[in-house]
């Protein structure tokens, strides 16, 4: 290691930095740079970090300002509507349990009293006065008229959340 600095160390110094270097130098200080080797050094890394910082630059093609803000205003609009989601998904999730709970527990019930869900259905017309609403000339039918109504809204409802279903957009 060469404690002594050369005396034409600056003047190299300003010259790499200013982007000279070897073109608007003197012949002299170029014959200087070949005989030294503090000055030598100083040249060849100094081309070497100047060729790194081009070709680094190089890589870095950054996307136009516009193409920026439209991603970073994606990426918040999707970060919104996670957070919505997590909320909904729970109360989903809620009130499938829910749902299961009171189905389970309805099973129970009917289990411990004897699966009389005909009769009950039977039964349900004439608690609800739903013979009312006959016309007088409609043929007397027997209760299991009563049990296709539920049929058929359950079969209305199911048919309409599998429509929908399939046409969401995905």
């Amino acid at each position: 290691m060469n404690l002594v600095a050369c005396t034409r160390e600056k003047e190299l110094a300003e010259l790499l930095r200013r982007g000279h270097w070897p073109h608007a130098c003197s012949s002299e200080l170029r014959a200087h740079v070949r005989g030294c080797r503090a000055c030598g050094e100083t040249v060849m890394l100094t081309v070497a970090f100047q060729k790194s910082r081009v070709e680094a630059a190089d890589m870095a093609r950054l996307a136009s300002p516009g193409h920026l803000w439209w991603r970073a205003q994606l990426r918040r609009r999707n970060a919104a509507i996670e957070r919505i989601g997590r909320p909904l998904l729970g109360a989903q999730i809620f009130a499938l349990a829910v749902c299961l709970l009171a189905g389970a527990g309805l099973l129970v019930s009917q289990a411990r009293h004897g699966l009389a869900w005909v009769s009950w259905f039977e039964e349900l017309p004439a608690a609800l006065r739903l013979d009312a609403l006959l016309p007088a000339a409609f043929p007397q039918l027997d209760g299991r008229f009563w049990l296709l109504v539920p049929a058929l809204a359950t079969l209305a409802l199911l048919s309409g959340v599998a429509v929908y279903l399939a046409s969401e957009k995905r």
